[in-house]
């Protein structure tokens, strides 16, 4: 038996629908990073990038634990000398929620050439409506996820 290695012809996509209001950040953004980079499928191949769209609703209604809201900071620096400014998670939900998820998801796949490519296969939206009716997407309950896995510890 040879090993299987995918070649980019051979990789079938499929469209997933996530809500971010059943989970918190962390566990919202490895599921989605886990469809992004295809790692439930058989033929994951580490140099092919063969994971699925993903389509995340409701990101205004973020879900985070404990005292993340206030206390979670976001860095940016300028290069310059004091340069450095500092965002509090509140304040970023505010102005765009979809970034905070977006940041999240890109913190979970690795840093590669393949990074971009898959972050352009997922799409945020800040409400519950999306436009990606025509490709028929699935809908994942994350909730149901995160109760099996604590059930089996």
């Amino acid at each position: 038996m040879k090993t299987f290695s995918a070649k980019p012809a051979d990789v079938t996509r499929k469209w997933y629908v996530v809500d971010a209001s059943e989970v918190p950040l962390g566990r919202l953004a490895t599921v989605t990073a886990s469809l992004l980079l295809g790692k439930g499928k058989p033929t994951i191949t580490s140099h092919v990038d063969g994971g699925d769209f993903v389509i995340v609703i409701n990101s205004d209604q973020l879900v985070v634990t404990g005292n993340k809201l206030h206390d979670k900071m976001y860095y940016h620096h300028s290069h310059y000398p004091g340069g450095l400014t500092e965002t509090r998670l509140s304040d970023k939900i505010a102005k765009d929620s979809t970034t905070v998820i977006q940041k999240a998801v890109r913190g979970m796949l690795p840093s590669n050439k393949l990074r971009d490519g898959r972050l352009q296969r997922l799409k945020v939206y800040a409400g519950p409506e999306h436009q990606h009716e025509a490709q028929k997407p699935e809908t994942m309950s994350l909730r149901i996820a995160s109760k099996i896995k604590k059930e089996s510890k």
